[in-house]
């Protein structure tokens, strides 16, 4: 069973920044495929961006250039820094771990961002 856990989300104006943190228990980032989703009142679950074990990165066409993941294999962690944020950002924030037949979620933080 892999425990993760989801911090760094807020109330940030337009334009502000965040770092979103993910930290894993049961279980490796770096053999993993790691992601970070996003969810909107009303709207389904979209794929913001991914890092593979071997570290090629992909995001949602929206994010690009304001959003990079990272992960720290130490410290078995997997960041979403996030730049020049939107109201349209507005969203909770949920952190995913795949590896083979094993599919986990993190419970989610509140990203919010006024205008």
């Amino acid at each position: 069973q892999v425990h993760l856990v989801e911090s760094g989300g807020g109330l940030v104006q337009a334009g502000g920044s965040l770092r979103l943190s993910c930290a894993a228990s049961g279980g490796k980032v770096s053999i993993a495929a790691m992601a970070w989703y996003r969810q909107a009142p009303g709207n389904r679950r979209d794929l913001v961006a991914r890092i593979s074990r071997d570290l090629d990165r992909r995001y949602l066409d929206s994010v690009k250039g304001r959003f990079t993941i990272s992960r720290d294999d130490a410290e078995n962690t997997v960041y979403l820094e996030m730049n020049s944020l939107k109201p349209e950002d507005t969203a909770v924030y949920y952190c995913n771990y795949v590896f083979e037949q094993d599919n986990f979620w993190g419970q989610g933080t509140q990203v919010t961002v006024s205008s």
